[in-house]
């Protein structure tokens, strides 16, 4: 197997992969501001190649950050040198990467044997798009899929409407992998799509829920970065857009929408992991999302799915004023962890986005709320950083499973408040 695995690392590099041989994700501690403004910095030096899966915040606040073999050495010696601590949390990513390559060959031919999905596996966007279709075969009389525009390289922008009838019923909008390294998002993506399914006239909240509302659910919201993680670079953030002037490609699609845009809290740098865009919506995979909910008009919640860091977060990230509806978002917020936990004893933290993680601008569901949708909703998945963005498969199904009851707080709690 050892041998196997050697084998398909040479191809994978002779095909254009970006590897991570030996790459480590440090984990930094930084004790003052003047700690925090270095490793901004550091973050900053392009020949590093650093990539910060957490950013640094605050002091006392975890930082995590993957760093290149090659420049391993460097950033090790500029964090003691300022007195900066760290930890090692991953040993060599490309093990990690490896071993996830391992469970979804495993999966697939299991899948391929029994013609069966594996919700307990990851999947390409083909696996997913094939399975949405057969999730309409199952469901028509309540799952259909819509398409609500193209991304840059002109792949289908796919979203499954769950409804029992009507016209224009007041809707919930439901969105994962909007950052396409976040796996263990779109992977969460179809199991709950397949409850929503199953669950109708079953489970008595999501019944009441269908029987009055529609959801609407895009399961892989950037589809080029996502592709891009399984054909060439794995932690692949950011859309695949190209960026005039520079030889950076993408655009963080969560510092893109029309909230605060080009604040502190996003970059103006194409080559940032937090790249703003050149202006609101300019990227084609969320102004589908923005004009689907401007033409909609009667969209009540917006629950936007990422990972990682067990947190569930409504407004606002671009200003510290507490939105209008604070102390309700906060309520429901202690609420559905509460509920989230009780299922395997899983800890979130809850609050405002600037409050409780950092200054963020042209984040979805600030655009939301700035836009009347009340109820607007960002879950952070697991873990709290021990795997990162490279959650096991063995987790897809209890993080999917701990998560649904949130998600049917806060649901239910729209449908029990129209407004």
């Amino acid at each position: 197997m050892k041998i196997l695995l050697v084998f398909a690392t040479l191809v994978a590099a002779a095909c254009g992969e970006q590897l991570f041989v030996g790459d480590q994700v440090l984990r930094i501690t930084a004790s003052n501001e003047e700690q925090i403004a270095l490793l901004r910095v550091l973050g900053e030096q392009a020949d590093l190649q650093v990539d910060f899966w957490l950013d640094p915040t605050s002091p006392g606040h975890p930082a995590d950050l993957r760093v290149p073999f090659p420049s391993l050495q460097a950033v090790k010696i500029f964090l003691e040198s300022n007195s900066i601590s760290y930890s090692i949390m991953i040993e060599d990513v490309q093990e990690l990467v490896d071993e996830e390559k391992r469970a979804m060959m495993k999966s697939r031919r299991i899948e391929r044997s029994t013609r069966t999905f594996d919700f307990a596996s990851y999947h390409t966007i083909d696996e997913i798009y094939d399975w949405m279709d057969m999730l309409v075969d199952d469901h028509p009389s309540l799952v259909s899929k819509i398409q609500i525009g193209q991304s840059y390289e002109k792949r289908p922008l796919y979203v499954l409407k769950f409804s029992t009838g009507g016209s224009n019923r007041p809707a919930i909008w439901l969105d994962t992998g909007i950052h396409s390294r976040e796996w263990i998002t779109q992977a969460t993506g179809v199991w709950t799509a397949n409850k929503i399914a199953e669950e109708y006239g079953r489970d008595p909240s999501i019944t009441a829920i269908l029987d009055s509302m529609d959801i609407f659910f895009e399961i892989v919201t950037n589809p080029d970065g996502y592709a891009f993680t399984h054909s060439s670079n794995r932690m692949w953030r950011k859309t695949r857009s190209i960026n005039a002037g520079s030889h950076c490609v993408g655009v963080d699609p969560n510092r893109n929408w029309d909230a605060g845009f080009g604040g502190a809290g996003s970059s103006s740098n194409p080559c940032s992991e937090t790249y703003r865009g050149p202006y609101p919506h300019s990227e084609s995979e969320v102004k589908a999302i923005v004009d689907f909910i401007r033409g909609h008009g009667n969209v009540k919640s917006v629950i936007s799915i990422h990972s990682y860091s067990q947190m569930l977060l409504f407004p606002y990230g671009y200003k510290r004023a507490p939105a209008p509806d604070h102390q309700e978002l906060n309520e429901l917020a202690k609420k559905a962890v509460n509920d989230l936990a009780a299922v395997y004893g899983t800890k979130y933290t809850y609050g405002s986005i600037v409050d409780t993680i950092y200054l963020a601008d042209g984040t979805t569901i600030d655009w939301a709320y700035d836009n009347g949708v009340k109820y607007s909703f960002t879950f952070e998945l697991r873990d709290t950083g021990h795997y990162g963005f490279l959650l096991p498969s063995t987790q897809i199904i209890p993080t999917a499973t701990e998560t649904w009851p949130a998600l049917l707080d806060i649901m239910t709690h729209v449908l029990e408040h129209p407004y």
